[in-house]
């Protein structure tokens, strides 16, 4: 319990920081998610667009201090792997 103002005021903004950060975090699961599973139904088009919302989402968060740089940056490179390997005209496609 916050005994003076201060932490209390403290407590507060933890709180709305916790639940800004938890939004984020699950979106870039549930992005990432659907881009691993177009990738792996092999469909173009919707592996291009949910590959797409995944890099940006993912980036998004990383850029906003809700998710760590580095793990931003592994989870994008597997996914670029993952996209090489399954579907490369993914790639091509999503940087033009």
């Amino acid at each position: 319990m916050a005994n003076t103002r201060k932490s209390t005021k403290r407590a507060k903004q933890a709180r709305i920081r916790t639940d800004r950060n938890q939004g984020i975090r699950s979106g870039t699961k549930t992005a990432l998610k659907k881009a691993v599973e177009a990738l792996k139904a092999k469909d173009l088009n919707k592996a291009k667009e949910a590959y797409t919302l995944a890099v940006k989402t993912l980036a998004k968060a990383a850029s906003k201090g809700a998710l760590p740089k580095g793990r931003a940056a592994r989870k994008i490179s597997r996914l670029t792997l993952l996209a090489k390997k399954t579907i490369p005209a993914v790639l091509n496609a999503a940087t033009k």
